[in-house]
């Protein structure tokens, strides 16, 4: 089992540092109220398989058969250790087959170094360690406290000196968000890296500083949230490992169990090496046993690259800023082509947007005819349970509109109606963080209200589903925050719901998407946008009314020959989504 170690963050979830103004105390007394809060709880401790553990560093290049004792190996975010047994393991098997003329702690001394900024998980792991090195490795008690106190580094990684460079970074980063991290700290990491753009969570700076700790030829073996390879806040990080890395391996470790308990996060396994940019090998989803993961280690490391079925080869994956595009090279080659040739949905006059969020859908949503305010100031609501058929089917449910038709919020004393339920309701409303940000308009919802969007006819689209489920909706309803709109004034939205439907939408959404547990797509309009379309102009009136009519019948097949026609799509190409649709 690896133990995932997160460091700042998550150690607050347990700590409320708002009632003592954490966020305004110095950056080293931050960092040591964090060094010494948190149970292993609430700091988001999750085990990884040990399998997983000895694949990565098979991956990495971190096998008994090389001269460890010659390189060095650094492991960011120790926790309980289980990375760093089978790494102490392997070291001293290489030693051993040495004639070890030099004392251990000369030989070994800076082989390791590992940094851990929980005080009771540091002090822990390092007994662990002594004990290990004492039993397994027969050293003295003195040699064993000598090694495993130049080797561990309590601290937090991020603000840590390191002396040199390291031919091994191995782990598994924290997964923590901005919004757990105190002011002083957020703001020394942003200083320090530049990768920690928008909302970054903290592992995005850990995989920079450990890049930026590879000597030339190093090598960085992660487990880790796959968000940051196809996400806005992933960019810079992606353009660093583009201009001056190799993404050597890539495998998908979706709803493979690679931890023991239940994970909100999607991970995959990366090798990144210092070296000229290559071809990227992928695998993915590998049953976890360990004849398996063996296996597949020597078939990703294989040199020259042989074909397989377990193993495919991409070149030029890494692209800049762009997202990681990780599909088939045929796949590849029909985006690129597609996005050479279309421009984008809302280049063509389409605009994608969010339902509203309220912040407290228990006070601002409720059954339409029962909410007792004016008339103008409830809007029908439409939610996702609601198009589950494929059509609206209206659940009878409304939310309350605070807002003005010139964007402000109406005065509660011209609707004493409004005023009197949003009154009655206030203790739920003003806990809101929008509301105690701004004590004055307690009783907005978080998104702006736009009574014209109920009006306009428009395509809904779920959040999250295991593929395209666009539902036309005639102009009466007002979308909620789980589902997504698609309006046009340009497009016909019947024949625009085909384009949607088909394998060509599909293709760039799971292309760009982030897979969720079981193989979900996430609808969400940074991915809509990616969508590739022509002008309405230049669709041919037949072509027009073939795409509406397959619409009207829900008929995906149709909608894809219909759609291949739109595309002027290669026999070739049709295959690489399925075929023609017959």
């Amino acid at each position: 089992m690896v133990r995932k170690t997160v460091t700042v963050g998550q150690l607050l979830l347990d700590f409320p540092y708002d009632s003592i103004g954490l966020q305004s105390i110095s950056l080293n007394d931050a960092v040591e109220v964090l060094a010494n809060q948190g149970s292993s709880d609430s700091r988001g401790a999750v085990f990884t398989r040990l399998e997983v553990v000895e694949f990565i560093l098979n991956l990495a290049g971190y096998t008994e058969n090389q001269p460890l004792y010659e390189k060095r190996l650094l492991e960011p975010s120790f926790g309980g250790g289980q990375f760093l047994l089978p790494i102490i393991k392997r070291l001293f098997v290489a030693w051993r087959k040495t004639q070890r003329t030099r004392p251990v702690l000369e030989a070994l001394g800076d082989a390791i170094r590992a940094v851990e900024l929980h005080h009771k998980t540091f002090d822990t792991t390092r007994s662990a360690v002594i004990e290990w090195l004492i039993c397994e490795e027969e050293l003295s008690t003195k040699t064993a406290l000598a090694l495993a106190d130049q080797w561990l580094i309590q601290g937090d990684f991020l603000l840590t000196p390191l002396e040199d460079q390291f031919d091994f970074v191995v782990g598994n980063p924290p997964y923590v968000r901005q919004e757990m991290i105190p002011s002083p700290l957020l703001a020394e990491y942003r200083r320090r890296y530049k990768t920690l753009y928008d909302r970054a969570d903290l592992y995005i700076p850990f995989i920079e500083r450990s890049l930026s700790l590879l000597t030339q030829g190093g090598c960085l073996g992660l487990i880790c949230a796959d968000r940051w390879m196809k996400n806005r806040y992933g960019g810079p990080l992606r353009n660093l490992v583009s201009e001056q890395f190799h993404l050597k391996i890539y495998v998908d470790m979706v709803d493979t169990s690679a931890f023991q308990s239940d994970v909100m996060t999607y991970p995959a396994i990366t090798i990144i090496s210092r070296e000229s940019p290559g071809p990227t090998r992928i695998a993915r989803r590998p049953k976890l046993d360990p004849l398996t993961l063996a296996k597949l280690s020597d078939t990703l490391c294989l040199q020259p690259f042989q074909k397989n079925i377990l193993v495919r080869e991409l070149a030029k994956v890494p692209n800049g800023t762009e997202p990681w595009l990780l599909e088939s090279i045929d796949q590849t080659s029909l985006i690129r082509r597609l996005e050479q040739e279309f421009p984008s949905l809302e280049a063509v006059g389409c605009k994608v947007g969010i339902g509203v969020a309220t912040g407290a859908d228990r006070a601002f949503i409720g059954n339409f005819d029962a909410l007792d305010v004016e008339d103008d100031r409830k809007l029908p609501l439409v939610m996702t349970k609601d198009i589950r058929s494929g059509e609206v089917v209206w659940g009878g449910q409304g939310v309350i509109n605070p807002f003005s038709d010139g964007g402000g919020l109406v005065q509660l004393q011209d609707y004493p109606r409004l005023r009197h339920y949003l009154e009655a309701r206030r203790e739920v409303i003003a806990q809101r963080h929008c509301a105690q940000k701004a004590p004055d308009n307690w009783y907005r919802t978080i998104d702006r209200i736009n009574p014209r969007l109920a009006q306009q006819p428009k395509l809904l689209i779920p959040d999250i589903k295991g593929e395209a489920h666009i539902v036309f909706e005639e102009g009466k309803l007002y979308p909620h925050h789980n589902l997504y709109y698609v309006t046009s004034n340009e497009w016909e939205l019947r024949a625009l719901q085909a384009v949607m439907l088909s394998a060509i939408s599909q293709l760039f959404v799971a292309t760009y998407s982030i897979r969720m547990r079981g193989g979900s797509l996430r609808f969400q309009a940074q991915y809509l946008r990616r969508i590739r379309i022509p002008m309405w102009s230049q669709v041919p009136p037949m072509l027009r009314a073939e795409l509406a009519e397959a619409a009207l019948k829900l008929d995906v097949k149709r909608c894809n020959r219909a759609v291949f026609k739109l595309y002027g799509l290669s026999i070739e190409e049709q295959s690489v989504l399925g075929g023609n649709g017959e």
